[in-house]
């Protein structure tokens, strides 16, 4: 597994990613975000988008379902990408109860209140964070 900036990607690859899925916001992706490679073939994106100084939002996160078993491990990544970046906190809107299950192991909190973020995709869903050490 690979990560790589989106923006680094060629057109051509990036639409071929793209006509997999509809769940993922082009430009968003392209002008902060990740691409997940795996073999020769990008499986999954993610766009960790910074709210305020040392706090991230995971804005973005998608993988394709044959490859949903690199979810913890994509995961783990982002984790280790948000402290090169010297995140404080890092904040997901998980959708899935599957997901939910997967951030709480990987020691994500609940949290009671949304983040204040401009439109965030969905409103239903759990807010989770991780206090990045």
């Amino acid at each position: 597994m690979k990560l790589l900036l989106a923006s680094d990607v060629t057109e051509e690859r990036m639409d071929t990613f793209l006509a997999t899925t509809d769940q993922v916001n082009k430009e968003d992706l392209v002008n902060g975000g990740y691409v997940v490679e795996i073999g020769e073939e990008i499986k999954g994106c993610f766009v960790l988008s910074t709210v305020e100084d040392g706090v991230f939002w995971l804005k973005q996160l998608y993988i394709a379902k044959e490859s949903a078993q690199k979810l913890p491990v994509l995961l783990e990544t982002i984790i280790v990408l948000a402290k090169t970046k010297e995140a404080k906190k890092v904040y997901v809107h998980s959708h899935q109860p599957v997901v939910d299950i997967l951030l709480d192991a990987l020691q994500f909190h609940p949290q009671k209140e949304a983040l204040n973020v401009i439109n965030p995709a969905r409103k239903e869903g759990n807010w989770w964070a991780y206090e990045v050490s």
